[in-house]
């Protein structure tokens, strides 16, 4: 990024989305779409010049937006909207996510292949935890600058997002250099932030909020529908749910275990399936997160127990 600038269980059956795609024919490498996900935001032109940099390695390359509003440095909301919109996206796409507040330092710049066969490009800082966690990591690479870097920009060191992640990018995507081009492997790893894994341990289901669905304010979870069925529940059933941010006990509250928000009356809580096929909590017509001072992120942690067995 420019410094002048201002979830997680499986994504459940999406994954196979990408999984069913992961063959590309060689024919169609340079067709593959270059997706760009930045905390720019909308009001100068570091976008532009990102894209301008693609269009002039391959003026036929496709170029889509996935957000530029990520909250300035929030690395987290960027991995969380990289595992949140990947699955819907064939395999050879190329991502680049550039939410960067450690420009110009040390940290790797990298090009982490999933499993499913898609590319996420840009700085080793916790970006690509979730999309690691759900879709698998084949091999990570790091970026050779000396040869995927835009000429004559050595001497800039706040703009990488331009100079090397989206040129390095656009080069992959519409086939200039395949992944071996790159740069050298590095194993399968990637900085992972840190985070509750979802899991059930006979009698409560534990996980993370992982992001609020925003502006309705439902606070979407890493607790996947394979462990809600582990835990025997259905529709109907009350839920006793208790959310911490640390040790505070924000929320402690009792839902039905809903299909769709319509099942309860306006204003009442309900737990249901997000369109991730996580559990989700939220207020039929109204605003869970905002009425119950609710965030999300590493230190806020929820507990879901079936009312019936409580002890």
């Amino acid at each position: 990024m420019r410094r002048k600038h201002r979830w997680v269980g499986t994504v459940g059956g999406i994954v196979l989305a990408a999984a069913a795609l992961a063959s590309v024919p060689a024919g169609l490498a340079a067709q593959r779409a270059l997706v760009l996900q930045t905390d720019f935001g909308l009001a100068e032109g570091a976008i532009a010049e990102m894209k301008g940099v693609a269009f002039s390695v391959d003026p036929g390359i496709r170029v889509f937006d996935l957000t530029h509003l990520i909250p300035p440095y929030d690395i987290w909301e960027a991995a969380i909207r990289l595992q949140q919109t990947a699955g819907y996206w064939p395999a050879g796409t190329v991502f680049v996510s550039i939410v960067d507040p450690g420009v110009g330092t040390e940290r790797k710049a990298v090009v982490v292949k999933t499993r499913t066969g898609q590319f996420f490009v840009g700085p080793d800082n916790g970006t690509f935890t979730f999309v690691a966690r759900a879709f698998g990591v084949e091999a990570v690479r790091e970026i050779d600058e000396q040869v995927n870097r835009l000429a004559g920009s050595d001497r800039s060191h706040t703009f990488h997002g331009r100079d090397i992640f989206a040129y390095t990018g656009a080069r992959l995507a519409a086939g200039v250099i395949d992944f071996s081009g790159v740069g050298p492997e590095r194993g399968t790893a990637v900085v992972a932030l840190p985070h509750t894994e979802a899991a059930w341990n006979g009698r409560t289901l534990t996980g993370t909020v992982m992001t609020l669905d925003l502006p309705f304010g439902n606070a979407w979870t890493n607790i996947p529908s394979d462990l809600i069925d582990q835990a025997g529940i259905n529709v109907g059933d009350s839920l006793d749910i208790t959310i911490r941010q640390g040790a505070v006990v924000r929320y402690r509250g009792r839902a039905p275990w809903a299909k769709s928000f319509g099942d309860v009356a306006r204003d009442h809580p309900l737990g249901y399936l997000n369109s991730l096929l996580n559990l989700a909590v939220a207020l039929n017509q109204a605003n869970f997160a905002q009425r119950f001072h609710i965030g999300r992120g590493p230190e806020w942690r929820i507990e879901v127990t079936p009312a019936a067995r409580r002890r």
